[in-house]
């Protein structure tokens, strides 16, 4: 037995945002799930090739890797905006080869990654100095924050956790997150805060630290998220911190 179909319009009629992020990552995707509107907003997911362990060499053989990853998106999906979720990784590779790997693989109007949406966060708010915490061993952090001040940013505050293995940054709990924003917080002279990594859970303490400590505190997957739906010109779907309200 054979039956006719009507066809119906496509996923995504108000944005379609898609998300290429790492192997290791296990928080990145739930965050984005969070933060992006359900209705009209089709959002894809394509993982690339990472290593457990968080070096500036592992982070720049994901290179080549990034054009294959946007390739395994939906074939007719047009993208009005594709995040590679990584901030160190962008830092060691470079915003601009990150967009060109990217648009090489799949159909987007615009790529962007946490470290091109954290300076665009900055402009928004008026940041000019960051308070500067991160997950990572000093190599990784210290090519970041030179990548941050580039774009007329400084870091003038600076701690990180030290940890260079991706499962243990993914459990890095809330209160000790809270606790080092609040110490990098009393050394004083900066703007805003920013928790680097994208695996690191920081989506449910932003608006906390924010209130203990008085000033804007952003995330990577928050300056994301936030990014990617000014790019396709749809709205949050609630509030994560200043950046946001």
């Amino acid at each position: 037995m054979h039956f006719d179909y009507e066809l119906t319009d496509k996923l995504g009629t108000r944005a379609t945002i898609g998300l290429v992020t790492l192997q290791s990552d296990e928080t990145i995707e739930h965050d984005m799930r969070r933060m992006l509107p359900l209705d009209g907003v089709a959002f894809y997911v394509s993982r690339v090739e990472s290593a457990p362990e968080v070096t500036e060499e592992t982070l720049a053989r994901m290179e080549s890797h990034l054009t294959g990853s946007a390739r395994l998106f939906p074939l007719p999906a047009e993208f009005d905006a594709v995040g590679y979720g990584c901030t160190s990784g962008t830092s060691v590779i470079g915003a601009a080869r990150v967009a060109e790997m990217i648009v090489a693989g799949c159909r987007t109007a615009a790529v962007t990654e946490p470290l091109s949406a954290l300076i665009a966060a900055c402009e928004h708010l008026g940041v000019k100095r960051l308070a500067f915490l991160s997950p990572y061993v000093e190599e990784v952090s210290a090519t970041l924050r030179a990548a941050v001040n580039r774009a007329g940013i400084e870091t003038p505050v600076f701690g990180s956790f030290n940890e260079e293995n991706e499962d243990a940054v993914a459990r890095i709990a809330p209160q000790s997150i809270i606790a080092a924003a609040e110490a990098l917080a009393a050394k004083g002279g900066f703007d805003a805060l920013f928790m680097s990594c994208t695996n690191l859970r920081t989506l449910d303490v932003i608006e906390e630290i924010e209130d203990r400590i008085g000033v804007p505190v952003l995330s990577s997957n928050q300056v994301l998220g936030w990014h990617l739906c000014r790019l396709s010109g749809i709205s949050m779907a609630g509030r994560f911190g200043r950046l946001t309200a």
